[in-house]
């Protein structure tokens, strides 16, 4: 016997994801009405992790600026990036979403300047321990040391393994996140954390013990 197609509810807040986001490309109102509601705590949580972090002063008026870029972003070039979100690769559309405002909080910082350039792993790394005034200069040093051992590490990698390392080790992204980010499966995430690991596992334990990230190994 075949099975019965779970029938669409009319009210928009009961629809799963799936079914909003076929309304909301179809351009029914009530669709990004919902879209709205669902998700703006979502967006607004997304940007102030990013602002608290990089520019805590930040007024809530430049908050709402970033949110009406995340909606232009969603709408733009007939809503482009909403068409291309793919639920097949394991993420949800939370997190797409998600994923969109992050960028947009970041893009925003970098055009005030108040984001640390991030070309390599350690900038914003080097940048944060030098502004941390509870530590001493000696442990200054050894970190910005540290830093620069592990990029001569990561310069034999490649380009996408250096870009997983950074979501994942400097930024700190969820699974989920890095599999938006990089536009790959979590499956591929998860493949690619071990693989990452245990080949710095394995540079690392090469060192020799008074190295400034030997003990990384043991980490």
């Amino acid at each position: 016997m075949a099975l019965l197609a779970r029938p669409i509810s009319k009210n928009p807040s009961d629809w799963t994801d799936r079914e909003l986001l076929r309304h909301v490309l179809r351009s029914e109102g009530r669709a990004w009405a919902e879209l709205v509601r669902r998700y703006r705590p979502l967006i607004y949580r997304c940007i102030t992790k990013v602002t608290l972090k990089y520019s805590p002063m930040l007024g809530s008026a430049d908050l709402d600026e970033i949110y009406a870029d995340v909606m232009m972003h969603l709408v733009r070039d007939d809503m482009h990036k909403l068409r291309i979100y793919n639920p097949a690769r394991g993420t949800k559309l939370g997190s797409w979403i998600g994923m969109i405002s992050v960028n947009a909080a970041y893009d925003h910082l970098r055009g005030a300047g108040r984001r640390p350039v991030l070309d390599k792993l350690g900038d914003a790394a080097q940048t944060e321990v030098s502004e941390d005034s509870d530590r001493s200069p000696l442990e200054l040093l050894i970190e910005k040391e540290r830093w620069g051992h592990l990029n001569e590490l990561l310069s034999e990698f490649s380009d996408k393994d250096r870009t997983f390392v950074e979501l994942y080790y400097q930024r700190g992204l969820e699974a989920d996140e890095i599999a938006v980010e990089m536009q790959i499966s979590l499956k591929t995430v998860y493949s690619k954390k071990h693989k990452i690991r245990a080949h710095l596992m394995r540079c690392l334990s090469t060192l020799a013990g008074d190295s400034p990230i030997a003990d990384l190994a043991t980490a």
